[in-house]
């Protein structure tokens, strides 16, 4: 599988291949034995976790904002053993959280570790992290 090696590689792909998703895990070839679970139902979701890479049609930032903000969505997944992949399938429902849950995964590429600390730096400088509704 190829590895996109910086944001603007990923900003690229996610312009030229609409339709992508983000995962963070052990990668493909173990997500193709085990299934997503919500951990606080203990219930089997019926496909794999994701985050969108497609910015919504109401986002008038740069798309590269998008994408640090959803690369930085779960990056906290990215240790023991879990990386970040990109990856296109069909969305058959959501999970707990509102995120897709997709299925006939096809593996598209790696992210570097160094996109996900490109993500973070941009992330932290174009946003008012942690901001809400209650702030």
């Amino acid at each position: 599988m190829d590895e996109v090696l910086t944001l603007e590689e990923l900003t690229e792909l996610v312009t030229e291949r609409p339709g992508l998703f983000l995962r963070f895990s052990k990668g493909p070839e173990t997500d193709g034995a085990e299934a997503s679970v919500d951990y606080e139902s203990g219930l089997e979701l019926p496909g794999l976790s994701a985050t969108v890479l497609d910015p919504e049609s109401w986002w008038t930032r740069p798309p590269q904002d998008w994408l640090a903000r959803q690369v930085c969505k779960y990056a906290d997944l990215g240790q023991d053993g879990r990386r970040a992949w990109v990856l296109a399938g069909r969305v058959v429902a959501h999970g707990p959280d509102h995120e897709p849950l997709v299925v006939d995964a096809e593996p598209v590429a790696w992210l570097a570790e160094r996109v996900v600390r490109q993500a973070r730096r941009r992330y932290h400088e174009a946003f008012e992290v942690g901001r809400d509704s209650t702030s």
